[in-house]
């Protein structure tokens, strides 16, 4: 391709030393016509293709703008051409003129498409830099096993802050794992033990809402219950402990509801049989 638009510039090129006549010209606009739109033809590609290679763009943009320069110098020659020729055929020089004045529009609009083009590659480039930055500078956070094994070590220490920061840090670094629920729990178990009881229920209620099924279930939907009860709401604390006894009958923490319960006045209902989890 690029070989073929070189011999057509050299073709223009030899049309002005032989100073043809203006009727002869036409036949180099149909050529730059044809180069036009092959070079349209080539944006449009590159703008399907943008997201697949941008080193390939960048060269096509390259050639595309030498290519454009060299057509415009080119129609700058033939324009000179046209104006040396015979007053005698002003017709068909108004009507090459018209056709130069389309191909030199056309140039226009290809040259901003590919500014824009540029802009925007330009533009991810920036992007993707800024991201891998930003990615080395965010601090990686310890193995799974590490970081839970550590914040058991200060709660069971007696280290709260620490714990909690840690705890914090795990469910963060690692929301899918079976021991994200563990570590929503024990942050819970401190905020309850702190007698923040409103942030305690919402821990809690974290558990029961994201590991319905994790080992912590019971335990989450029983102190739930007793921090509800510690904020005034005995009918919600009432309703927790019930739920409870209904879908955890053979549990521990069943039998600490049911004695609080009996604590409160309220007679446990009857509890449906189920079938022992498995």
């Amino acid at each position: 391709m690029k070989n073929q638009r070189l011999i057509a510039v050299s073709f223009v090129v030899a049309v002005l030393w032989l100073n043809l006549p203006a009727f002869g010209v036409s036949k180099e606009i149909v050529q730059l016509q044809t180069q036009v739109q092959a070079l349209q033809d080539q944006v449009a590609r590159m703008q399907q293709s943008f997201d697949q290679g941008m080193g390939v763009m960048k060269n096509l943009i390259e050639q595309n703008t030498d290519t454009m320069n060299k057509l415009a110098a080119t129609m700058t020659q033939l324009q000179q051409v046209m104006q040396k020729q015979n007053t005698d055929a002003g017709t068909r020089s108004d009507q090459l003129s018209g056709q130069i004045q389309t191909l030199n529009d056309s140039l226009d609009e290809l040259k901003a498409r590919l500014a824009r083009v540029t802009q925007q590659l330009e533009a991810m480039q920036t992007a993707q830099q800024n991201l891998q930055a930003q990615q080395q500078q965010q601090p990686q956070a310890p193995p799974p096993d590490v970081l839970y094994n550590n914040a058991v070590r200060d709660y069971n220490a007696g280290n709260m802050d620490l714990a909690k920061q840690e705890f914090g840090e795990y469910v963060k670094a690692y929301p899918n794992t079976d021991l994200a629920g563990n570590a929503l729990f024990y942050v819970a178990e401190m905020e309850y033990r702190a007698g923040n009881y409103q942030a305690a229920s919402q821990d809690y209620d974290k558990v029961l809402q994201q590991f319905p099924s994790g080992n912590k279930a019971a335990s989450a939907q029983l102190k739930k219950g007793y921090s509800l009860i510690e904020l005034g709401d005995k009918q919600g604390g009432v309703r927790e402990l019930s739920q409870l006894i209904q879908r955890f009958p053979r549990s521990p923490e069943a039998t600490q509801a049911r004695e609080r319960l009996r604590r409160l006045g309220v007679v446990p209902s009857r509890t449906r049989r189920t079938p022992p989890a498995e």
